[in-house]
């Protein structure tokens, strides 16, 4: 495969939406609803373990040229919980979900260098939008209660007009998502209450792939804009 990015460390590299072309579609899989205590009870628990690395971090900042775990993304605070080793080219991040409501701007349509699959979670009072610029795949898991609500609406802001396919993932949720090298994404949470647990099959490589000097994973997102939208543009429908 050839890299794909122009500036192999570049964290906010942005490419023309206009001649922009998935290669594939992402494919999710609704796996269960959960009452709303214990859906609480595990985001709640999961998000504490990154805002407990964010703490040391800020209290124990990491040395210059060496693997920083507690990171910032649009999304949200993440860490990585496990890092690539020889042998194994794998990493495992979670996300704390900011809400799109308290900070007023929405996450950015992107892409990624190399393949992701996300878990998504959510508690009460909590959605999270998944959004691309070709359909989502949604694959049927005897999932519980009415299908997941999807909605197509015009790409706010966007220089030329492009569709938004978006699947709203309901609370109490327990839904995977499937994310090909390439293919444009974009997560937003309504609520105070998500999590993403993230596993990077091909992070060494895609490193390597790049030419990048190290494991940061925002050097490994293209974007599709060059602003992020207001909170209006990313709520519920």
């Amino acid at each position: 495969m050839t890299r794909m990015k122009r500036s192999p460390d570049h964290e906010d590299e942005h490419i023309d939406l206009a001649t922009h072309t998935d290669p594939d579609r992402n494919r999710l899989t609704p796996l269960l609803r959960l009452p709303p205590e214990p859906a609480l009870a595990v985001v709640t628990a999961l998000a504490a373990v990154v805002r407990e690395a964010h703490a040391r971090e800020r209290e124990f900042p990491t040395p210059p040229g060496t693997l920083k775990r507690a990171q910032e993304f649009e999304e949200g605070d993440v860490y990585m919980a496990e890092a690539p080793f020889e042998g194994f080219f794998a990493d495992r991040y979670l996300m704390d979900f900011y809400d799109v409501r308290e900070r007023g701007v929405c996450s950015r349509m992107h892409l990624h260098t190399g393949l992701r699959f996300v878990r998504m979670m959510t508690g009460p009072a909590t959605t999270i939008r998944v959004s691309s610029l070709v359909p989502i795949t949604v694959l049927d898991a005897h999932w519980p209660g009415t299908p997941l609500l999807t909605v197509v609406d015009a790409l706010p802001d966007a220089p030329v007009p492009r569709d938004r396919h978006t699947v709203v993932v309901p609370e109490n949720s327990w839904v995977d998502m499937q994310i090909p090298r390439g293919v444009s994404h974009q997560f937003n949470a309504v609520g105070p209450h998500a999590v993403i647990d993230s596993v990077h099959p091909e992070e060494s490589i895609e490193t390597l792939r790049e030419g990048m000097s190290g494991y940061r994973m925002m050097a490994q997102t293209i974007f599709l804009a060059e602003q992020r939208s207001t909170a209006d543009a990313c709520t519920e429908p």
